[in-house]
């Protein structure tokens, strides 16, 4: 790059978020033709990470690496597809033709869902496999929790197009369940300025998705404290302990139109009207410095693939065996609630150390840590190895992963909370087999690059399986590490959620003697 090139100066950051060849291009030819090609890839490139992230992220007080606190109140909803995995193994055999197949059946299932929830005046926080947790805010015009009822309401109508797919082996239908609780929760964003994450704490982030857990399909089931709020408004049946059951017996009129017309981040205008070389440079850098501190909450390797893939806006589905770990962090999660007025930043940044600490473990071996979720106890912190970059020793990785996390979760140093010293521990579960990998949600909305399927469910299984700081491994894991790792066996052991009984493994520790 000439010296007295407009982009010298945001050379180094330009690095990061241009496609390969045409930062090579840039280099060799920072013309005004150039400048407005990299102008137009940022510009497709910040409404691609906007997309990906969840708009609770405040972008107006962002700043990587500053660890923010805030309480919010407002009513959570958690969904739960079933069906999926007989959807994806009837397209598996297809190869690429299944995979376009399935995606597309996926797409219209979740931007029906995301398309009613938000304009029900809800906000999608997150997707966890093919599981949503969307979350409507308290305001003092609007009720919170019917709000969120009347959307559970209408997700499951619309969930009849979906009741019979047909499939190269036969119909498929696909059923959701839908739980519904109100309550307070800590939204904390932690991590370091290259890696970020937004995640909920408290007790009721687990009673949301106790409200799920408890319900069926095809209904929603609120717990008491949601049910106590609109009791009034609508009928119900009881269900399981301290759990109610809508009845939807509502005419379309009765049900009512939407709330409220969605809300979008409003970013800055992109539109160039003229060659200026200075008003293109100053564009360009009004963009980074909106893409920089959004991009930090996705995975260097999956924003990488974005990157790479703006110009088509596109990611093509496949059909993967990667490695997939769950790590259920467990003692800081739900210790929010018993923090004392102004310990919530204490208690943020002994989540945000921990977090960084296990992010770089997992980064160093080539895995990609996806996200941090909620869970019954805790926090699951889901991690992939070989995707989106391919790996011929992911359970190798995973292995090695799996050990350094535990010794990094055991020696932490974790503050008083409260009057309470939190007992941290984990629990690991690794499994490897055939996934389902695609851009899922609305194409040209909220979405995300996920990996679906019964491997990564039965990973998830494995995990609440674990004891304390337990690893807990598949027979197919254990035979790929097991000359260099120590595994004991568990034998056979039915998990919730699974007819038949699989040979289970502990993983002890890496095998000196090789």
């Amino acid at each position: 790059m000439l010296p007295d090139s407009p982009l010298t100066a945001i050379e180094s950051r330009l690095r990061y978020l241009l496609p390969a060849e045409m930062y090579v291009s840039m280099w060799g030819n920072p013309s005004i033709d150039m400048m407005l090609r990299v102008h137009k890839h940022l510009s497709t490139l910040q409404r691609i990470v906007h997309d990906y992230t969840s708009k609770q992220i405040d972008i107006k007080k962002l700043k990587p690496g500053d660890v923010k606190t805030e309480w919010q109140y407002g009513t959570m909803m958690f969904t739960d597809l079933a069906g999926f995995t007989k959807l994806m193994e009837a397209n598996a055999s297809k190869g690429e033709e299944g995979a376009e197949n399935l995606l597309k059946h996926l797409t219209k299932y979740f931007s029906s869902m995301i398309s009613i929830i938000s304009i029900s005046g809800g906000e999608l926080v997150e997707f966890t496999g093919d599981a949503l947790l969307a979350v409507f805010s308290k305001t003092e015009k609007e009720d919170d929790t019917a709000r969120a009822v009347r959307a559970a309401l209408r997700m499951q109508r619309a969930m009849k197009e979906f009741a019979e797919i047909e499939t190269p082996s036969g119909t498929v239908n696909l059923k959701m369940r839908i739980g519904i609780h109100t309550g307070k929760f800590l939204t904390a964003d932690i991590g370091t300025p290259r890696r970020m994450e937004h995640v909920l704490l408290g007790k009721d982030v687990q009673l949301a998705k106790l409200a799920e857990s408890n319900g069926k399909n095809e209904r929603v089931n609120l717990s008491d404290k949601a049910y106590q709020a609109v009791k009034e408004e609508f009928r119900f049946e009881a269900g399981n302990e301290g759990y109610q059951f809508v009845i939807d017996d509502l005419s379309d009129n009765q049900l009512g139109e939407y709330e409220i017309t969605p809300l979008r981040r409003r970013m800055s205008s992109n539109i160039l009207i003229e060659r200026d070389k200075a008003v293109v440079l100053q564009q360009i850098i009004t963009m980074l410095d909106d893409i920089e501190p959004i991009a930090s909450f996705i995975p260097d390797p999956i924003l990488s693939l974005l990157i790479e893939s703006a110009a088509d806006r596109r990611i093509p589905p496949d059909f993967p065996q990667p490695t997939i770990m769950f790590v259920q962090f467990v003692g800081l999660p739900e210790a929010a609630d018993r923090a004392l007025p102004g310990e919530e930043t204490k208690l943020a940044l002994s989540f945000s150390k921990a977090f960084s600490l296990i992010n770089a473990a997992v980064e160093a071996r080539g895995g990609v840590l996806k996200k941090v979720t909620y869970h019954l106890s805790g926090s699951d912190i889901v991690v992939y190895f070989g995707v989106p970059n391919a790996h011929t020793n992911n359970e190798i990785r995973a292995a090695a992963t799996a050990l350094a996390i535990r010794e990094i979760v055991q020696n932490l140093k974790v503050p008083s909370i409260g009057t309470i010293q939190p007992d941290v521990y984990c629990q690991i579960g690794i499994n490897v087999g055939p996934t389902f990998v695609a851009e899922i949600g609305e194409p040209r909305g909220r979405r995300e690059y996920n990996v679906l399927g019964d491997t990564v469910n039965t990973a998830a299984r494995l995990m609440n399986y674990a004891g304390r700081n337990q690893i807990i491994i598949s027979e197919k894991i254990k035979q790929a590490i097991e000359p260099k790792y120590e595994c004991k066996s568990l034998g056979d052991v039915t998990l919730k959620g699974k007819k038949l009984a699989m040979p289970l493994y502990e993983l002890v520790q890496q095998n000196l003697k090789k």
